[in-house]
């Protein structure tokens, strides 16, 4: 561990000091961060399925996901739901529900064994979108604008929407080898989730939306009278996170769930006009994260590749970065005014980052043995061919598809 640490400690270092550089080359962060991580997971091959399945390394993967979903929740612009709230609705309440199922649907077909838990946490694995592996979506201005501000708005919103399905499945996953309560009426596996993941969730909701309230309300009395500094307005949004996390936990409600509530909450309230300032120091902090889970996957890859890729999770892997999200996003947008070049670059430019590899990494604390190793398989070979796919390939796609029309 203490290995691993300094090893970290030494690529951000190294990153920081020349990371105009890797821009220019086209390195991008999780390019370098994956890297590294590989580098010392050879090492470290025989500590590091132990470390993974350690109960620390859950518990800091919650609190990470936890301030990244609040990260997300406040960060999306022109407006609660962006400058096109109708397309940003169908995305996520139309595109994601299929994308879901169309990922459990082709998980049964190409995933053989697996249960329907397992099969829905991959498909809360795979579907959500992250921009972490190629940032520069959201700034290239050969994209519309439209396109980049729905893209921002689903990423803000589509991984918290999911948490609370794989707390479900989560729950699900550890409950089917089971049926009886104490009082010896029978349950069934997903009556038996529902029953523990329900509760959570409504204290998870409470509990956000009452902080992010009370919190916003706060800041806004206290900056009308003058008693915040710069200063302290980013160190309250710092903790806001930590707080709802810490909370919700303690009253055995869900942490992330909760911190994401509670970002929409505060986002919605907060009456300053300069939020995204006063985020720039939970922006680093996010950012710092980030880098950590980016070598941290890279550790984890060397054990999930280690027997090779069966190619049937190939095929998975490969239409759940592809037709499991084009296909649902260009179906939702349709009537939307997006024309249908609009349509494909939204369904094809999303990436998949940080709250796939979180999901991953909890997921495989939890299974058993059987599911555990394959579940992490998944999740490496879709984040690291979307790394490939997008944080590469991206600006070949968007050359071809918005290529300046030919001079006349």
């Amino acid at each position: 561990m203490l290995l691993s640490l300094v090893a970290l400690s030494l690529v951000i270092a190294g990153w920081a000091l020349v990371a105009k550089g890797f821009e220019r080359r086209r390195l991008t962060v999780p390019i370098v961060f994956v890297g590294a991580g590989v580098l010392v997971g050879l090492s470290t091959h025989d500590a590091l399925a132990t470390t993974l399945n350690a109960r620390a390394t859950e518990h800091a993967a919650e609190l990470i996901l936890s301030i990244l979903l609040f990260v997300d929740a406040t960060d999306v612009r022109g407006g609660l739901f962006g400058r096109n709230p109708r397309a940003a609705a169908r995305m996520l309440l139309i595109a994601l529900p299929l994308s879901m199922c169309f990922a459990v649907l082709l998980g049964a077909w190409l995933l053989p064994g697996m249960s329907l838990a397992v099969l829905l946490l991959i498909a809360c694995i795979v579907v959500p979108t992250d921009f972490a592996p190629a940032a520069a979506i959201l700034r290239d201005t050969r994209i519309p604008e439209r396109v980049r501000n729905l893209l921002n708005v689903e990423a803000g919103y589509n991984d918290g929407i999911v948490s609370p399905v794989f707390v479900f499945a989560l729950a699900l996953a550890g409950s089917q080898s089971g049926s009886d309560d104490d009082t010896g009426a029978p349950w069934s596996a997903p009556g038996l989730a529902l029953r523990h993941a329900l509760p959570d969730a409504v204290v998870a909701v409470v509990v956000g939306a009452a902080l992010g309230a009370a919190l916003a309300a706060l800041s806004n009395l206290a900056q009308r009278r003058g008693l915040m500094t710069a200063q302290s307005m980013r160190v309250l949004l710092v903790i806001a996170p930590i707080l709802s996390h810490g909370v919700s936990v303690g009253l055995h409600g869900n942490g992330f769930v909760a911190a994401f509530v509670c970002g929409i909450a505060f986002h919605y309230l907060h009456a300053s006009g300069e939020l995204q300032r006063d985020l720039e120091l939970l922006d680093d902090i996010g950012f710092l994260l980030t880098l950590a889970m980016w070598f941290v996957f890279g550790s984890a890859s060397v054990l999930a590749l280690a027997d090779g890729v069966p190619w049937r999770t190939l095929l998975f892997c490969v239409l759940a970065l592809t037709a499991v999200r084009v296909a649902p996003v260009v179906l939702a947008l349709t009537g939307s005014g997006f024309d249908l070049r609009d349509r494909a670059m939204v369904g094809w430019l999303g990436p998949r980052g940080t709250p796939s590899i979180v999901f991953g990494l909890l997921s495989y604390n939890v299974l058993d043995a059987g599911h555990e190793t394959r579940v992490l398989l998944v999740t490496t070979v879709v984040v690291l061919g979307s790394v490939l796919l997008h944080g590469i390939g991206y600006p070949a796609s968007v050359q071809a598809c918005y290529r300046p029309a030919p001079a006349q």
